[in-house]
C-alpha cells in the first residue's frame, strides 16, 4: 500500500467508501462500541473485543508494569489483536497524553513542554520534535496522542501555563500547526489532537475556593488502580482557574483564542479535545453552538471531537442527561473513562429512544471510521516492531538537547558573569533542582502529575556542568547550599525548582519565591563572586525583590530529560537564542495579563525580551 500523504489527510472531508460500506454493515451496538474510550486498567483484551471498543488509552501514569517500551508495546498491541477480532474486525485507535515526548515510558525522550518550545520560536525544530515523538509513540504501537495544546493562556497562576507556547495568538498558531504537522507527516504519523477546545486559556480565577465536592472527576484523576476520587488540596490555590470559566464575548474568543484551532485544522489534525472549562455559563462538552456549528460548521473539521477524562459528568447530576446532552452538542468520542458498560447502557437507551437521534451516532461513528481509515489502521493496525530500536536513540536525545538550548533564556546578564569559563576557578552549585530528572521534566512525566527522582532516563544539569567544564575546574554541590565555613568561590550557581504539578493541582495564588529559595539564595550569595540563578518552572515567577542579589538570570522552564544541554549554553558553545513566551509580571498585582497591559508599571520582563552572549571562540570549529 502507498504511503499515506499529509495532503491525504487534508483531504479527509472526501469520506472513502470504503467506510461507508463499513458503516452501512454496523449494527447501533458496534456503532456506540466505537463511540467509547476506555482506560486501560478497567478493560481487558476480552472486552474489547466483546463490546467492539473503539479506544483505550493510558491516562498520565497508565504504564504497565514493568514501565518498558517493551512491555508497553505488548499491551497496546494485546487490545489491538482483541478489536481485530470482532465482526467487522475495526481496529482500535490507542491513545496516549504525549505531550512532549512519548512522556510515560521510561527510557523515552522527554522534550522540552510547550512553554520551552514557546521560548525557542521555530517551527522547523518542532516539526521535528513531532515526528520524532510519532515514531516513539509508534514503536510502541500507539497512533494517538492529546497534543498538540494550542491554549493561549492569559493567566500565570493556571496550572497549565506550561502546556501552552505562551500568550500571543500568533505564536501558539504557529507552533501548534507545527507539531501537528511533525506528529502526522508522512507515512510514519500519528493522530494529533487539538485541546482544549476552546478559551481554556481565557478561564477567570475564582476568588471563592470550590469545595472538595466541586465536580472535578476529570482532573482529580484517581490511581490507576483505583475507581474512588482523590482529594482536592485547597492550600495553595489548586482548582481556583482550572475548569473555570472563560468570561469574554464572542469577538474576543475568535480572535485570540479561534485561531490556533483553524491552524492545526488546516495543517491536518484530525482530533479535538472539548475542554472542561465553560464559556459564559455553558460548558463546553454541552456547548452545541462551539462544536458543531462553529468546529465543524463553519471551520469545516472532518475529524472527531473527544471529550476530557470523565468530563461529561460534569454536566449533570443525571448521568442520562450528561451523555444526551454531550452527544447531541457534538461529541464524537466519550473519554469514560471507568463504567464503560454504563456509559455503552446508556446511550443505546438515548438511541433506541429517539433522545439522540440516529443520524447523530451514524455522524459520530462516520467521523471515527474515517479518522482511522486516514491513518491506515485498517491496513496497519500493529506498527513495525523494529521502530523500538531507535526508542531514546543519541539521535533522538540530540533533537531535545537543541531544543533545550534554544528554550533556554537570559533575563539578567551583569559584571560578564556568563558564559562561564570552562576552566573556572571556583564553581559552587546548590539545589535539589540541579541533579534531579524528575524536577526537571515537571508534570506528565512518567506520572500524571510528576515527581522528584530518577524517573526515567537522562542527563541533569550537573551531569552536563561535569562534562563540559575542564576537568581540572573546581565544582562542588550541596542540594541545600550549605557548604564548609571557609568555602567560597568566584561563581556560585543556584538551580530554584517548581515543583512538579499538572492541571488544576498546579493552580497558584502566589508566584513568588518561598521563604526557603530566598534563603537559599542568600546562603550561596554569601559564598561567592558572582551568583547565577537558573529557573526550572512552567511560568515566570516573581523574583523582583531578589532580582539585585542576582548577577545573572536564567529561564530554562522545564527541559525535560536532556537538561544537560543547559550546560553548552552556560558555558558558551552555543548563544542564548530564547525569547520569553509570555511577559514577566513584576508583582502578583500584575497578573492576569489584563491587569500588566493596564498596569502603571512595566512588567519586569516584556513579551519577546532575551539577551544573548557571546559564543565560545573555541567551540566554534564543533557547530
Amino acid at each position: 500500500m502507498p504511503a499515506i500523504t499529509d495532503k491525504d489527510r487534508r483531504k479527509a472531508t472526501d469520506i472513502p467508501d470504503a467506510v461507508e460500506r463499513l458503516l452501512s454493515q454496523m449494527t447501533l451496538e458496534e456503532k456506540v462500541g466505537q463511540m467509547t474510550m476506555v482506560e486501560n486498567n478497567s478493560i481487558t483484551p476480552d472486552s474489547v473485543a466483546e463490546y467492539g471498543v473503539g479506544s483505550v488509552l493510558s491516562g498520565g501514569g497508565g504504564n504497565p508494569k514493568p514501565n518498558s517500551p517493551q512491555v508497553w508495546r505488548e499491551m497496546v498491541c494485546g487490545f489491538q489483536q482483541a478489536a481485530l477480532q470482532t465482526r467487522l474486525a475495526i481496529p482500535l485507535i490507542y491513545g496516549v497524553d504525549a505531550v512532549h515526548g512519548h512522556n510515560n515510558v521510561r527510557g523515552a525522550v522527554i522534550f522540552p513542554h510547550n512553554v520551552g518550545l514557546g521560548a525557542a520560536r521555530d517551527p522547523e525544530l518542532i516539526e521535528r520534535v513531532g515526528r520524532i515523538t510519532a515514531r516513539e509513540l509508534l514503536a510502541t504501537s500507539v497512533h494517538w496522542t492529546f497534543a498538540p495544546s494550542v491554549s493561549v493562556p492569559h493567566d500565570l497562576r493556571w496550572g497549565r501555563s506550561y502546556e501552552g507556547y505562551g500568550e500571543n495568538t500568533q505564536l501558539v498558531s504557529d507552533l501548534g500547526a507545527a507539531l501537528t504537522r511533525g506528529l502526522q507527516e508522512g507515512d510514519s504519523g500519528v493522530l494529533a489532537c487539538a485541546k482544549h477546545y476552546v478559551a481554556d486559556g481565557a478561564t477567570a480565577w475564582r476568588e471563592r475556593r470550590a469545595d472538595e465536592s466541586h465536580h472535578q472527576q476529570g482532573s482529580t484523576a484517581p490511581p490507576q488502580e483505583s475507581a474512588e476520587a482523590a482529594p482536592v488540596d485547597l492550600s495553595l490555590g489548586q482548582w481556583q482557574i482550572d475548569q473555570g470559566d472563560a468570561c469574554i464575548d464572542e469577538a474576543t474568543l475568535r480572535a485570540i483564542h479561534l485561531p490556533p484551532y483553524q491552524a492545526a485544522i488546516a495543517a491536518g489534525a484530525l482530533s479535538v479535545m472539548a475542554s472542561y472549562s465553560t464559556w459564559n455559563g455553558i460548558k463546553m462538552h454541552a456547548h452545541r453552538y462551539l462544536l458543531t456549528d462553529v468546529l465543524k460548521g463553519e471551520l469545516g473539521f472532518a475529524g472527531l471531537v473527544v471529550t476530557d477524562w470523565m468530563a461529561i459528568n460534569q454536566l449533570a447530576s443525571d448521568y442520562y442527561t450528561c451523555v444526551t446532552e454531550s452527544i447531541n452538542a457534538g461529541i464524537d468520542m466519550v473519554m469514560v473513562p471507568y463504567d464503560f458498560r454504563g456509559f455503552v447502557s446508556t446511550l443505546l437507551g438515548a438511541a433506541k429512544s429517539g433522545d439522540v437521534p440516529a443520524e447523530r451516532i451514524d455522524d459520530a461513528a462516520r467521523r471515527i471510521l474515517r479518522v482511522k481509515h486516514a491513518f491506515g489502521l485498517f491496513d496497519r493496525p500493529i506498527s513495525d516492531q523494529s521502530l523500538l530500536e531507535s526508542m531514546g536513540s543519541v539521535e533522538h536525545r540530540e533533537v531535545a538537547r537543541e531544543a533545550v538550548r534554544k528554550s533556554l533564556v537570559l533575563l539578567k546578564n551583569e559584571r560578564e558573569s556568563l558564559p562561564l569559563p570552562k576552566d573556572l576557578p571556583g564553581l559552587i552549585i546548590a539545589g535539589d533542582g540541579a541533579d534531579d530528572i524528575g524536577l526537571q521534566c515537571g508534570g506528565w512525566s512518567i506520572s500524571w502529575q510528576g515527581e522528584a527522582g530518577a524517573t526515567t532516563d537522562g542527563g541533569t544539569l550537573l551531569d552536563g556542568i561535569r562534562a563540559v567544564a575542564c576537568p581540572s575546574a573546581s565544582i562542588e554541590y550541596a542540594p541545600a547550599g550549605e557548604f564548609d565555613s571557609e568555602t567560597r568561590a568566584e561563581f556560585g550557581l543556584v538551580v530554584l525548582h517548581e515543583a512538579p504539578y499538572a492541571e488544576g493541582f498546579g493552580d497558584r495564588a502566589d508566584l513568588s519565591l518561598s521563604a526557603d529559595e530566598v534563603a537559599l539564595l542568600r546562603r550561596v550569595r554569601d559564598r561567592c563572586e558572582k551568583l547565577i540563578v537558573v529557573l526550572l518552572a512552567g511560568r515566570p515567577r516573581i523574583i523582583s525583590e531578589q532580582l539585585p542579589m542576582i548577577d545573572a538570570l536564567v529561564m530554562a522552564w522545564l527541559p525535560g530529560t536532556e537538561a544537560s544541554a543547559v550546560a553548552d549554553v552556560l558555558f558558551g558553545d552555543y548563544p542564548f537564542d530564547g525569547k520569553l513566551p509570555y511577559s514577566w509580571p513584576r508583582s502578583m498585582h500584575q497578573i492576569p495579563l489584563a491587569k500588566l497591559r493596564a498596569s502603571a508599571e512595566d512588567p519586569q520582563f516584556p513579551y519577546g525580551f532575551g539577551l544573548r552572549t557571546r559564543i565560545d571562540p573555541s567551540a566554534l570549529g564543533s557547530l
